[in-house]
């Protein structure tokens, strides 16, 4: 689709382009062919990014409980063996006359008994929802996970263009450092010759070491940038691709701030989360007020049991089948409590879903103003740059002719570079906001960053960290843990 100020912004963007055009071709000529795109970095950090990693296995261990959950409710067999050794000495008397026997006596023998019991849960009220709570957790860390992706998402691709953002500030800088620098040598052969004071040459040496600690910070910016991508992915990329001109600047899709957050209510995964975060508490107080109902087991048990006590022959055998049920008459309060416990949790709950609901409408408002305005910022910076490029020639022009002093030529360099700078951060602005009200709305995924990498189309951005004695040259994310 066409930029919505087409006309007006052509101008600007072409002066944009004579600017920076042969920084970027210079550093697409320096850099590796082949530069890591949005699309490549963010599959790489669904794949290794450390936080997602955890939540996923967060995931199948939740899965994993409704499973250990089930098995309380299927047959329960178990068996247990005893070897016993029994000795029995016999010392009593009547009347000081010892036992018929004559003699007292001594006993020694050994018993072994084998039982076999299983048992199947009939009626169990507590077990039952105890499954129930497993399943609607698992809902909930579904919608968390989803969140989770989103933000991984949503991180990498603020990453991405803030590396982008950070080194189109730093060719502005440099940009500036150059002009100035040349303006500094001209005022000191002036100064040599006489045409100028002393304090015009003070006036251009403090505004090139401004512009020289201005171009410092950038390059220290850019190496922060790429190095949080890099914690992000687990991977190191030396190069990306940068943003071409004609990414179209227009407002979000539905033109209703009301839809937006329609759509954050059905989708945003952590709004679902917290909702689903109620019924998990919900299921908690049922398995609190379970705990007063009674319970029916079916079971059958077999004993065999054998001795070699001496008089003693045979084995002995023992069956049972039958029904078991219990029920609780009192606890000492504790099931009365647990209910009031639970349900207190189960309020809170309530409330966290309200503050989520909240938040995330506030944040997917906030987000469409963001994108809105920046559509009618990007066009008024792109004049500001043409405006700032008219207003350093007239300067010029009237520092030749002697209207003007060198501090007016300084300032006017100043402006100039400051508003590239400027035009260039708020297109970066305008693309990751658009991406956090997708986020917000729970629509931002893979096919949502294709649709931007399709605009990476402006050669490529490559970085060189510094050489350091002892750092490692990747961020790994380590050998995966083995259960």
């Amino acid at each position: 689709m066409m930029s919505p100020c087409p006309s007006r912004c052509a101008r600007p963007v072409r002066v944009l382009r004579r600017a920076l055009l042969p920084m970027m071709v210079a550093s697409a000529l320096a850099a590796p062919a082949q530069a890591a795109d949005l699309l490549t970095i963010a599959r790489d950090a669904l794949q290794n990014n450390a936080a997602l990693s955890s939540e996923r296995a967060v995931t199948r261990s939740t899965e994993e409980e409704r499973r250990v959950q089930r098995g309380d409710l299927l047959p329960q067999v178990n068996t247990s063996a005893e070897m016993v050794h029994n000795r029995q000495d016999e010392t009593q008397s009547r009347g000081g006359v010892i036992s018929a026997s004559g003699t007292a006596g001594d006993d020694s023998y050994n018993t072994a008994r084998l039982t076999l019991e299983a048992t199947q849960a009939l009626y169990d009220a507590i077990n039952s929802r105890e499954v129930v709570r497993a399943e609607r957790q698992i809902d909930q860390q579904l919608y968390r996970l989803a969140a989770t992706e989103q933000q991984v998402l949503i991180d990498v691709s603020t990453a991405y263009f803030e590396i982008l953002r950070a080194y189109e500030v730093l060719q502005a800088r440099l940009a500036q450092e150059r002009a100035i620098g040349r303006q500094l040598e001209q005022a000191r052969e002036q100064f040599e010759v006489g045409l100028i004071a002393i304090t015009e040459v003070e006036e251009a040496q403090a505004s090139f070491d401004r512009s020289r600690a201005e171009r410092i910070a950038a390059e220290s910016d850019l190496q922060v940038r790429f190095e949080e991508l890099e914690r992000l992915t687990g991977q190191r990329y030396e190069n990306i691709e940068a943003l071409g001109q004609r990414l179209p600047i227009r407002p979000p899709e539905f033109a209703s701030r009301d839809h937006w957050v329609e759509l954050a209510m059905q989708n945003n995964p952590l709004v679902l989360a917290s909702q689903a975060g109620i019924e998990v508490s919900r299921s908690s107080v049922d398995i609190a007020r379970a705990q007063r109902l009674p319970t029916l087991d079916a079971f059958a048990s077999y004993q065999y049991s054998d001795s070699d006590e001496d008089g003693v022959t045979g084995h002995d055998e023992y069956s049972q089948l039958g029904l078991r049920a219990s029920l609780p008459l009192y606890t000492g309060g504790r099931t009365s409590a647990s209910i009031r416990q639970n349900t207190y949790l189960l309020e809170s709950s309530q409330y966290d879903f309200e503050d989520q609901r909240r938040s995330t409408i506030q944040e997917v408002r906030s987000r469409y103003t963001r994108v809105t305005n920046d559509v009618s910022t990007i066009e008024a910076r792109a004049q500001a740059v043409v405006s700032n490029q008219s207003a350093l020639d007239a300067t010029r022009a009237g520092y030749e002719v002697g209207t003007r002093n060198i501090v007016d030529v300084l300032n006017a360099e100043q402006n100039l570079y400051d508003a590239i700078a400027e035009h260039a951060s708020a297109r970066y602005d305008y693309v990751i906001n658009r991406l956090s009200l997708r986020q917000q709305s729970g629509l931002l995924d893979v096919e949502a960053l294709q649709q931007i990498n399709a605009y990476l189309d402006g050669g490529s951005v490559a970085f060189q960290l510094p050489d350091e004695a002892g750092s490692d040259p990747v961020m790994e994310i380590g050998e995966r843990p083995m259960p």
